[in-house]
């Protein structure tokens, strides 16, 4: 049986003691729209840490592909940093790919630059000045960019990163 290969891109957000992790799920990275989108309310795991907010974020999206199944990612997308500087210390994106031990490249998409994060692969989108801060586990960060840079949409954010992010502030 063939299953497709898919790309998830995941987001959060919190609200009075729970956190909502939603994610898109798409084939291309030119993809419009979504084949499918899910979103999930738990508890929340931890309070706020700079620099440590894996420890909120990590349990929902490990809850969220537990739901899903594994069966036919390629890749998976994360707002947020995978390694915080450049001597790797761990952020959201490389604690989710130890926790799945390597098997899928996870790419951090970060809407901000984090102190002490020039390692961070810019990449200036839809005219806009302001770049996004693109970080990788898996592949190299250069192919990441450019994998984000092909995804639909005529601004900074690409549609689908915009409707997850809506999906879980609404859910």
């Amino acid at each position: 049986m063939y299953i497709p290969l898919m790309i998830l891109a995941f987001d959060s957000h919190y609200s009075a003691g729970s956190v909502t992790t939603a994610y898109v799920e798409f084939a291309g990275w030119a993809d419009q729209q979504a084949a499918d989108s899910r979103w999930y309310r738990l508890p929340a795991a931890a309070p706020y840490e700079p620099g440590q907010f894996y420890k909120r974020e990590l349990p929902g999206i490990l809850h969220a592909l537990q739901q899903r199944g594994t069966s036919g990612l390629q890749y998976l997308l994360i707002d947020g940093y995978v390694a915080l500087d450049a001597e790797g210390r761990p952020g959201l994106g490389a604690h989710l790919y130890r926790a799945l031990e390597g098997r899928y490249p996870v790419i951090g998409v970060a809407k901000n630059p984090f102190r002490g994060s020039p390692h961070a692969y810019p990449l200036t989108r839809g005219g806009s000045k302001k770049p996004l801060y693109i970080t990788a586990a898996g592949i190299p960060a250069e192919d990441a960019a450019r994998f984000v840079a092909q995804m639909h949409g005529p601004h900074r954010i690409p549609t689908l990163l915009r409707q997850v992010d809506q999906l879980c502030r609404k859910a």
